[in-house]
């Protein structure tokens, strides 16, 4: 294993035996194991390849039982494999389960020692660290209660400040992080972006895909136990969600794989609505599932065609919404991205509501979108999208995701702003410099 590869999977694969009857345990264990008669087994990790180099922050993605957790179990070794190797080099620390490497019995600070230890600090060193680690879980007195009376919010705060203050290599983090409150989340994903910077390798699952997009060099998809993509956050994430999201299976169609450069057929001319938009070689386009997006037009407040925009001014973003079969409700939607994937701004429209009445088979409805460019200068994708509720959840009618690529130039009266805004979002800052003294209140 090469010495910047801190994690290697070769082959690995996970399967449990199942029996229809408790007594068919107890035959095939008097008969030794030779006959596989009462058994049958479940799949829960395909033979799987991957590697993680030091330094990377890897995000899992995938439905609920798609073998994400028995991942990050044998990764951790809490879990065997049924084939294949794993090597994990260094110190791994893992946030999985709720409660576990807990004792409820114990107090919370009994359990700080008790995990700490299993982690590999000494008491001299676990002592040093102490008050850093009480101070980010920030449990109050119920530091000194069994742990068997804290809530799930008090378990995660107390499991992740001990992961965080042992100084691992690894840092591997299931979903635990959801059932804190904002504010903790926000700091908990602040230390694992300093983590980061400072060359931890970190593995996590997460169902909120910005957070994979925003954090995270690389993504895994897993779906039925089978690694169904590894590359850039942007393109995994985009792929679960056309997969999951298209809605092909309610109307009996199969779903079919992502494609960066997919063609969803020409946009088809809307006589009222000026030039189409040229796809973007980024576009991720769903399977049409009801409906059909056309005709998409980007233009000036004034009607004109908007080639790029100019940062400060107004314009229309619209497209012909073709629907295909009777629904009860329809949302469209467009989005906006960076070229990192993260999504900066949106809107949802109720299409019935604004109509008057349900939309129906047959129906092509224009939907435009007003807005004021405030993006920095740069290059931004624009996505869009309609969506209604089927038996399983809601679903895509039609989606094409970074479809159209803009251009934003610089704002003409830039030049007069007295402060350079910088970030993600302009609040139009102005500033004020005066000499003052010490002592002057502000």
């Amino acid at each position: 294993m090469s010495s910047d590869v801190v994690i290697k999977v070769c082959g690995l694969a996970k399967a449990y035996p199942l029996y229809d009857r408790p007594h068919h345990r107890m035959l095939e264990l008097l008969l030794g194991g030779r006959s596989g008669r009462w058994r049958r087994e479940h799949r829960a990790l395909h033979p799987m390849d991957f590697s993680v180099r030091a330094g990377e922050c890897v995000g899992i993605v995938g439905s609920n039982g798609s073998g994400k957790s028995t991942l990050l179990q044998i990764l951790c070794g809490t879990l065997s494999a049924s084939a294949g190797s794993v090597n994990v080099s260094g110190r791994v620390a893992a946030l999985l389960e709720l409660g576990a490497g807990f004792n409820p019995e114990f107090t919370g600070l009994e359990n700080v020692h008790l995990n700490a230890a299993l982690l590999g600090l000494t008491r001299e060193q676990i002592h040093a660290r102490l008050d850093r680690i009480l101070a980010f879980a920030d449990i109050g007195d119920f530091i000194d209660q069994p742990v068997r009376t804290y809530s799930s919010g008090m378990f995660v705060r107390l499991a992740f400040a001990v992961a965080i203050h042992v100084d691992p290599d690894v840092l591997i983090v299931d979903e635990a992080l959801s059932v804190g409150d904002e504010a903790f989340q926000r700091k908990c994903f602040s230390r694992i972006e300093d983590m980061r910077r400072r060359g931890c390798t970190i593995l996590f699952v997460s169902h909120a895909s910005q957070s994979v997009v925003q954090l995270c060099d690389r993504a895994l998809w897993l779906e039925a136990g089978v690694l169904r993509m590894d590359g850039s956050p942007r393109d995994v994430v985009s792929a679960y969600h056309r997969a999951t999201l298209s809605g092909t299976a309610e109307i009996g169609e199969a779903n079919g794989e992502a494609s960066a450069l997919e063609d969803p057929g020409p946009l088809k001319i809307d006589e009222q609505a000026g030039k189409d938009l040229a796809f973007s070689p980024a576009l991720i386009a769903y399977d049409r599932a009801g409906g059909e997006l056309l005709a998409a037009r980007l233009s000036t407040s004034s009607g004109q065609d908007a080639g790029v925009l100019q940062r400060g001014g107004r314009y229309c973003f619209g497209y012909t919404l073709k629907i295909d079969r009777d629904v009860p409700e329809v949302r469209a939607g467009m989005m906006v991205r960076n070229r990192a994937g993260i999504e900066l701004a949106g809107a949802t429209v109720d299409v019935g509501r604004l109509l008057g009445r349900a939309p129906q088979r047959g129906d092509a409805v224009r939907i435009d979108f007003d807005f004021e460019c405030l993006m920095y200068p740069g290059t931004y994708f624009l996505s869009c999208g309609a969506m209604c509720d089927g038996p399983t959840g809601e679903y895509y009618l039609h989606r094409l995701v970074d479809a159209f690529e803009v251009t934003v130039l610089p704002e003409l009266s830039a030049a007069l702003r007295t402060a350079s805004p910088q970030g993600a979002v302009d609040l139009r800052f102005d500033a004020r410099v005066r000499l003052t003294t010490a002592a002057d209140s502000p």
